[in-house]
């Protein structure tokens, strides 16, 4: 059955009310708030209607409304309104990006912390698939008399650097030539081609093996610290929300943030709407009722992970939209900055 527009504009009035109060809706408070020129005989009776449709619940005979799992996602693909960050909000933003940026793991720390921070609830982000990043150069450094720093960067940043012991009698030579060599090697390569391919073994003189099997084990060691990782940024907040005054739902949900096992299936559903908003009812499976709104972040045209928000149905989702969307912009602008930093600095120096 097709709504009306009366009925959208109710769906939306009780969305919004409940998003800000956390209480049922009445038709008292529809009508003296939201929609003045309607009788209240006439929106009790649609809003009768609507619980019988499935967009509405009523927790005791003598409340008013509360929204459904189905309201909620009407309201995101139809009703919801656009909203912009506020001054202060993209103040947040640029305090955790104004500063240089390289590595993936840096990005994705910032990225959950701002949202968190701007949503008052629980950010989330995450990377896809690290075996899919393509290595650009290796660069070996001696650091001290047995030690020397390994960065890898790809076309997803500066994965985390790493150190290796040598000998002390190794010249500063050997490394610059091991990076050229290694560089040469690797690049082009995703790091799970170089993880699994035997045939790069041939190309690696002896001279440079012993370098080359220690970055393939960094390599490696990186794969699996970073499979499936989840960075979460403010979960105590989700106790500031009224729904986790349940000791069970608050129970059920930190459950699931404690297990990067559950949370990933979550947070990777195809059950989308515009960004990425999954909204699971209290009996789908056996996720706790929560919300999850994700965007993908992308540097330099390549996907980089994704990230968001976790938290109640009853979110405020125009706000973590605009959020986000904001975010997906910044962190694709990063790369570019950063080429505008090395131009500005080649003018001055008067390259």
């Amino acid at each position: 059955m097709a709504l009306s527009e009366r009925k959208e504009k109710i769906i939306k009035a009780v969305v919004d009310s409940y998003i800000d109060s956390c209480e049922p809706v009445s038709s008292a408070d529809i009508k003296e708030y939201h929609l003045p020129s309607l009788s209240t005989a006439t929106i009790r009776n649609e809003l009768a209607t609507l619980e019988e449709m499935g967009y509405l619940d009523q927790p005791h005979t003598s409340a008013g409304r509360v929204p459904t799992a189905e309201a909620y996602k009407l309201y995101v693909e139809k009703l919801m309104p656009e909203r912009k960050l506020t001054k202060s909000e993209l103040d947040i933003v640029r305090k955790y990006f104004d500063h240089k940026i390289t590595e993936i793991g840096d990005v994705l720390r910032s990225t959950a912390k701002v949202i968190s921070e701007i949503t008052n609830l629980t950010g989330i982000a995450y990377i896809s698939d690290v075996r899919r990043a393509v290595i650009d150069n290796v660069k070996i450094v001696k650091l001290t008399g047995n030690s020397a720093l390994v960065i890898i960067v790809t076309n997803l940043g500066v994965l985390k650097d790493a150190t290796l012991s040598v000998a002390e009698d190794i010249k500063d030579e050997y490394f610059r030539a091991a990076s050229s060599f290694i560089t040469g090697a690797f690049s082009g390569h995703t790091i799970g081609e170089v993880c699994d391919c035997d045939e790069l073994v041939f190309k690696i003189t002896e001279e440079y093996k012993a370098v080359f099997d220690t970055i393939i084990e960094i390599l490696k060691s990186y794969v699996i610290d970073e499979r499936g990782k989840v960075v979460l940024e403010g979960s105590s907040k989700l106790l500031e929300q009224p729904e986790y005054a349940d000791v069970g739902k608050a129970k059920a949900m930190f459950r699931l943030l404690e297990s990067e096992s559950e949370l990933l299936p979550v947070l990777e559903s195809r059950d989308d709407i515009g960004l990425s908003i999954k909204i699971a009812p209290e009996e789908s499976g056996n996720a706790p009722e929560c919300a999850v709104v994700t965007a993908t972040l992308t540097n330099n045209g390549v996907n980089i992970g994704k990230a968001g928000v976790i938290g109640p149905i009853r979110m405020d989702y125009s706000k973590i939209v605009s959020v986000l969307e904001y975010i997906e912009k910044t962190v694709s602008g990063l790369s570019t900055n950063d080429k505008r930093e090395k131009n500005n600095d080649k003018e001055m120096a008067g390259e």
